[in-house]
This record gives structure tokens, sequence and C-alpha cells, in this order.
């Protein structure tokens, strides 16, 4: 069976296209894999567990949760645009959330995934911005807020990410060599799975002298991203 692997749906009642793409990919696809895991931004923004009752994330769910009601154990990360999901969100998809970063089994060799923010260190501005945003007091205000201005608060910020990243060069939002390495050192791996710089690719490393592996999983925006893993070999593979 085949283990699968994506990243940065960004779903959203803006994009219907690509939400029937992930419902045809749960049902078609996922529900017969070994497992399938969502490293971060399944949602263009998650405004606290209230959101699994908003129409537009209905679709979604009632999907996720055909899957996991069929038996697929489906695991997802937070990413930095769908943090606040919780246990609400668990009881409506049956699916688990995974700590980032978090080593799994992948047919017997240890391999790393995360979402994969925490490694574009050289983008001083959004760090700081994330660490803003995942302070327990901030969360706990925006959480205390009325549903309606959680909303326009996230549509805010969500415009200001997108003016933010215009103005800044693509190396800078791109994942830094050396945090990669001390990651892999630090949880002893040596394959990393991780999304966020929406630059699918599967990249060669050299660590400690010897073979090691980082693949990115690309975006749905335009269409589907997905990498299949089975014990042989793993593969990234386009979904239209």
């Amino acid at each position: 069976m085949t283990t699968l692997f994506i990243s940065d749906l960004h779903l959203s009642a803006e994009r219907p296209a690509i939400i029937a793409l992930f419902e045809r990919f749960l049902d078609e696809r996922a529900r017969r894999g070994a497992a399938l895991y969502i490293l971060g931004d399944l949602f263009e923004y998650w405004i606290g567990d209230e959101a699994v009752a908003q129409p537009e994330y209905r679709p979604a769910i009632e999907s996720l949760k055909r899957c996991t009601d069929h038996g697929l154990p489906v695991f997802v990360m937070h990413g930095n645009r769908d943090f606040l999901l919780g246990e609400g969100f668990m009881r409506a998809t049956g699916c688990r959330l995974l700590p980032d970063p978090t080593v799994i089994d992948l047919y017997d060799e240890k391999v790393l995934v995360m979402h994969g923010d925490t490694l574009c260190t050289d983008d001083v501005d959004y760090q700081r911005f994330r660490r803003m945003v995942r302070d327990p007091d901030w969360i706990a205000q925006f959480i205390a807020k009325p549903l309606a201005e959680r909303i326009a608060m996230a549509q805010d910020l969500r415009e200001t990410s997108k003016t933010a990243t215009a103005a800044k060069k693509p190396e800078i939002m791109d994942v830094n060599p050396g945090a990669v390495e001390a990651v892999m050192h630090a949880h002893r791996v040596r394959h990393l799975i991780h999304g966020h710089t929406h630059r699918p690719a599967q990249h060669e490393l050299v660590l400690d002298g010897a073979p090691a592996r980082r693949t990115v999983l690309g975006d749905w925006y335009e269409q589907g991203s997905v990498l299949a893993c089975t014990p042989q070999q793993c593969v990234l593979e386009r979904l239209d």
C-alpha cells in the first residue's frame, strides 16, 4: 500500500475547483492508501473550531470523515494559516493532529515531517510574526473575539501577508540550508519531508558524508500535488 503526503491546499470557497479536486483525491485515491499525512495549511485560514460548522468547510470535513470512517489513518499538522485547528476539528473529521516537527516510521525508515515554515530563518519578519500569533496570550485574545471579527482579522492578515510576500526576494522565503541540516541532525534522520515553500522537488543532500534527502511538497493553487511513498520509492505526483 501507499503512504501519501500533501500540504498547502489552502482550501477556500474562492477556489471551489480545488475543493472538488481534494474531495475526489480523498474518495478515489487516499482511502485506498496506508495513511495520509497533511503537513499544514489545509485551509486558507482557520479562526477556531467553530469553523467546522461553516458551509465553505463542510465538503472537505465530510470527505475527511468518510476516509477515517473507512479506516484510513489521517494525520494533520498545523500550518502557518491553520494553526488553530483543535479538538473540534479532530472530532468532526476523525483526523489526528501531529506536533510540528514529528519523526515517523515510513517503511522502517525514520523520516522527519514538518510544515516547513520554521526552516525559513532568513525571513526575519515572518519569524517575528509567527512568534506573535503562536503566543498563548495572543491566541486567547483572538479566540475570545466574536466570530465575525475573527474572520475579518484573518482576511486582513491574509491580504497583509500577500503584500509582504510580493515585496520579498524569493530566496529569503526559501529554507535556510543550515536550518535544514541542524533539524535533521537534531532528529537523527536522513529524510525530511515538508511543505510551506510551494517549491515541489526532491533534493539530494550529503549529511555527515552520507546521502540524505529533502522532499518539498507542492501547493494546490492551480493543481494538486502529492508525494506517494511505497517501500521501494517516493514519487512526487501532480494532480489535475
